[in-house]
């Protein structure tokens, strides 16, 4: 099955599109990257009004859902533009009171969700609330919070009930220690809570993070498909320009098999993310299997295809002047954002209804 966008849709790929060719320009990205300090392109990211674009009115987005949330993460990967600070704050968004999340979104300062980026969103019993909602506790590894002003931060009170807690970065007692990746692009912090008091938020903490879990597998999932879709078209040209014994080396069967074989996976990852997140946006029945496999297989097949991508420029391929490696890393992180595929397998094998014995 092949998945059409609306033309509206087409038109707001297009125009990102075209945005993004200007301002995160290969060079640019390398700068930003090399410098870990991305605000110039996050300023213009908010002003041009591309920031709260697939969110609630309400909370001050631009109307859409999270299927113009995950065109916008796949034409980010296409350019490698950084992301962590737009990641983590429209997934933070919903869970904030309307009029903070208005600001946030208006650029007064970014927010993220104080979970380990490593595995699935959920209640960990790494922050503990008191009885006054004071939080004690560490949280490793959370995307997007180097650049963060604002985090909303499960915890289990006493009486083992979880709860999610408005903090600001710059409130006593709240240490950010920043953490880079592999990939540029990204990065991530180790926060401390040392007797936090945080605001109690009127939300259900066990839905609001399995929602926010199955939109950051859909957003990751998107991830890894525009990081696929520029390794394809970079390994394309590239075997188009390269000539062994006196001829392309795209003329070569194993070349177009190779480059045939990451086509197959751009076009069903493509279908399998758009459809996960429009039955996450419509809360399907099914929804969190959706995003189970969109998670588990598109940021496998991207990795795949990184490998592939690399084997078909050879060695230029492991110069750092050429762009592949930044989509590479890109492909690499995206596999175990959130959890890797083993993890989202096993949920997936949790949630098959069993067959009826034969």
């Amino acid at each position: 099955m092949r998945w059409e966008l609306s033309e509206e849709q087409e038109m707001f790929t297009e125009a990102l599109d075209g945005w993004l060719g200007r301002f995160a320009a290969p060079a640019n990205v390398r700068k930003w990257g090399e410098s870990g300090d991305p605000a110039e392109f996050e300023q213009k990211f908010v002003e041009e009004g591309w920031f709260s674009a697939g969110l609630a009115e309400d909370i001050g987005g631009q109307g859409g859902g999270l299927l113009e949330l995950a065109l916008t993460a796949e034409a980010l990967a296409r350019y490698a533009a950084p992301s962590s600070a737009w990641t983590a704050s429209v997934l933070a968004a919903p869970l904030l009171p309307a009029d903070v999340a208005a600001d946030v979104l208006a650029g007064s300062g970014f927010a993220a969700v104080a979970v380990d980026a490593t595995r699935p969103f959920g209640v960990a019993d790494s922050v503990r609330a008191d009885g006054s909602g004071a939080l004690t506790g560490r949280v490793a590894t959370v995307l997007g919070a180097e650049r963060a002003k604002l985090l909303v931060v499960p915890a289990t009170g006493a009486d083992g009930t979880a709860a999610l807690y408005l903090v600001r970065v710059d409130d006593p007692g709240v240490t950010v220690e920043p953490r880079r990746f592999l990939d540029p692009s990204r990065a991530a912090a180790d926060v401390r809570f040392d007797g936090v008091t945080g605001q109690r938020l009127d939300v259900e903490a066990a839905t609001a993070l399995e929602d926010a879990g199955l939109r950051a597998a859909v957003l990751v999932a998107a991830d890894s498909l525009g990081a696929m879709d520029r390794m394809l078209h970079l390994a394309v040209d590239y075997s188009k320009q390269r000539q062994q014994f006196g001829v392309p080396i795209g003329s070569f069967q194993a070349v177009k098999h190779a480059a045939a074989s990451i086509l197959v996976s751009v076009e069903a990852g493509r279908s399998i993310a758009y459809y996960a997140a429009a039955s996450v946006d419509l809360g399907l029945g099914d929804r969190a299997m959706h995003a189970a496999v969109a998670k588990a297989q598109v940021p496998r097949n991207a990795v795949q295809a990184a490998d592939s991508a690399l084997v078909m420029h050879g060695a230029i391929g492991y110069t750092w002047e050429h762009d592949l490696h930044l989509y590479y890393k890109r492909a690499k992180l995206d596999e175990k954002l959130f959890g890797g595929p083993d993890v989202w397998n096993e949920r997936l094998a949790r949630d098959l209804p069993l067959l009826p014995a034969v």
